[in-house]
């Protein structure tokens, strides 16, 4: 609804324009039609006076210079003269050419006229009498006498002696203006017609222009409306959108989740496949989203591998169910550049109202349940509240821990590793722990995840190696010959430094272990294991941490030197009621002794199974049973864990 309302609204602002436009363009297209007409009129009105100046110039040359040889106008004709001036001019007032003739001296006085009177004529010192008296004749249009509205031209001509060449007096005539009129009225109506042909023309053009440019601005104003609010890869809405369908729907007062969806491993598609194949997987992936979700849902990219939906409508079962079915849809095969791809995705969901009703709050909480999903093994998680820190609160954790480190405020605890055969301690992991100003010891859940999403993860597993080789030497120092256990994050073996960095510690070599978490995800596996068999290489132990629960398999562990496998507690605790996860520890300890590699079985908190998993063959234990991780020299010597 949305939509259509933004562009009806556009179209009206359009229509606007147009209107507007066109308006405003036929104000100069007017103004020129009136210029022109007066232009036509004048050229008309000059046309008369030309042609009177003309014909005033014919009768002064052929009818009144003949008749006027050896004149003297200062003293008047003689008898002779005007009777030859009144024959010769006769015939032009005959045929009705001039309507009145005055022959003037340079005084003024008139000398001759058509009708025999001696009065009348313009004044000498009108400056058209003026310059006909210097020679150069003048035509003025002007009003009859008699009162009407009929024109008629007056025209002043020099009169000149044929016998001297020279200027002897003025010839005052007026004309008649009636034909010059009709000729005048008949060329301007075709001027008229032929103008506002033109014009009207020229009104279409200028029309069919801005009409043509306003549908153009149209066109343009919606795509613009629709880019803005629209990826331009996928063709879905976009953050933005996203924003304004999710605050309508939760402003709707009914249940609903807005999830937030992030794929697994993209990365390795752009890096091993190109970005082109990369960009064909997310138009890929928004088709199946658009296609598994219901009339009534949304789904919207909001950049780089994450999508978001929104369910309204739906409990928290449904959600799930939903989402169980999008997760299908995601997961089928699908080709690309003729290579066949899986591709896994995290979903984090946040509850309306349940989880808030600020759309900003909701995708917060989704985010960090989504995280919560990388970090675990479950591809769709509820936000279950403060247990799910999100990156809002880690932006002031990793503040925080940056002072922590400069302020040396992080310590090492150590849980020591027994060898279950003798009881006998073989070694410690060492396990960091923030003695926080304000909120006191904190574990490393509270900001390792924080940690591994910023560049601190570096110079924090450097702090820990640092500190765990230097308490080493002292606890060897006093007779203790225990290695130390180092738990690395995945973005510790990606830095193609970090091999080198570890090697070129004091003291590391023989005595030192880096623990791999398993569910970890590597985003460059190839760097991670090239880096693994750097280290190995060096004699730096190779362990994996809380097998059974990520994303190791057979095919990623061949190859690689490991000196341990952990198993995780998981199977552990249960492991004296449960025949699955018997199995499941027979099976892993078979596998390390297959590898070449010891077992170690996390999380022992009991003698009975401590018993059990010695029977299974497990080399060595970790757990309540023996220690709490405590400062290493509070860790129990070998006679007190016996």
């Amino acid at each position: 609804m949305w939509r259509r309302s933004g562009a009806r609204r556009g179209t009206r602002s359009v229509s606007r324009l147009f209107a507007t436009y066109a308006v405003a363009s036929l104000l100069p297209v007017g103004a020129l039609g009136v210029l022109l007409l007066c232009g036509v009129r004048d050229d008309a009105a000059k046309a008369g006076t030309d042609q009177g100046k003309a014909q005033a110039a014919v009768i002064a040359e052929m009818a009144v210079a003949p008749a006027l040889d050896d004149a003297d106008l200062a003293r008047g004709l003689t008898a002779g003269q005007r009777d030859s001036l009144a024959k010769s001019t006769d015939l032009a007032a005959y045929h009705g050419s001039v309507l009145r003739m005055l022959l003037r001296n340079f005084d003024g006085q008139v000398v001759f006229s058509d009708n025999g009177s001696t009065s009348g004529g313009v004044p000498v010192s009108d400056p058209a009498f003026v310059s006909a008296s210097m020679g150069t004749p003048t035509a003025t249009l002007v009003k009859a006498a008699d009162g009407s509205d009929k024109q008629l031209i007056r025209v002043l001509q020099p009169v000149v002696a044929r016998a001297s060449g020279e200027a002897i007096g003025v010839l005052e005539l007026y004309l008649p203006y009636d034909l010059i009129a009709a000729n005048l009225h008949k060329q301007v109506v075709g001027s008229y017609r032929r103008l506002g042909i033109g014009l009207g023309l020229l009104y279409l053009a200028i029309s069919l222009i801005s009409w043509s440019t306003t549908r153009s601005l149209r066109r343009y104003a919606v795509r613009q409306a629709h880019e803005a609010l629209h990826d331009v890869l996928t063709g879905l809405p976009n953050r933005e959108a996203f924003r304004q369908q999710a605050t309508a729907a939760v402003a709707d007062r009914r249940d609903g989740a807005v999830v937030v969806v992030d794929l697994n491993r993209f990365k390795e598609v752009n890096d091993t496949l190109g970005h082109h194949a990369g960009d064909e997987l997310l138009r890929v992936i928004a088709n199946r989203l658009r296609g598994a979700l219901r009339a009534e849902d949304a789904v919207a990219r909001l950049g780089g591998d994450e999508f978001a939906l929104i369910l309204p409508g739906l409990d928290a079962a449904a959600v799930r169910a939903l989402l169980e079915r999008v997760r299908a849809e995601l997961t089928r095969e699908v080709v690309l550049d003729g290579v066949p791809l899986t591709i896994e995705a995290s979903f984090g969901v946040a509850l309306y109202p349940a989880h808030g009703e600020d759309v900003e709050v909701l995708l917060r909480h989704a985010d960090a349940a989504m995280y919560q999903g990388k970090r675990g093994t479950a591809d769709i998680v509820v936000y279950a509240g403060e247990r799910s820190a999100h990156p809002t609160q880690w932006l002031v954790v990793q503040a925080e821990l940056r002072h922590a480190l400069e302020r040396d405020e992080l310590v090492l605890h150590y849980q020591p590793k027994v060898r279950l055969s003798d009881g006998v301690v073989t070694g410690v992991e060492a396990l960091v722990r923030w003695q926080h100003p304000e909120r006191g010891l904190l574990p490393p859940a509270a900001f390792l995840p924080a940690a591994e999403q910023s560049g601190l993860i570096e110079p924090l597993t450097a702090w820990v190696l640092h500190r765990a080789l230097a308490d080493q030497q002292e606890w060897t120092a006093a007779g203790r010959p225990w290695t130390v256990s180092v738990n690395v994050s995945a973005r510790n073996l990606e830095s193609p430094s970090f091999a080198s960095f570890v090697t070129g510690l004091p003291s590391a070599s023989g005595r030192l272990i880096l623990e791999i978490t398993e569910t970890a995800a590597v985003d460059d596996e190839e760097t991670a294991q090239e880096a693994v068999r750097a280290l190995a290489a060096a004699g730096i132990g190779i362990s994996v941490d809380d097998f059974g629960t990520g994303y190791t398999s057979l095919g990623r562990l061949r190859g690689v030197p490991l000196t341990e496998i952990k198993i995780d507690r998981s199977f552990i605790d249960t492991v004296l009621t449960s025949t699955e996860n018997q199995a499941i520890v027979r099976s892993v300890i078979a596998l390390a002794h297959g590898l070449g590699c010891r077992a170690t079985a996390e999380g022992v908190e009991t003698a009975e199974v401590a018993s059990w998993v010695a029977a299974a063959g497990c080399d060595e234990a970790q757990g309540y049973l023996y220690s709490r991780p405590v400062p290493w020299k509070q860790v129990p010597t070998m006679e007190a864990v016996r």
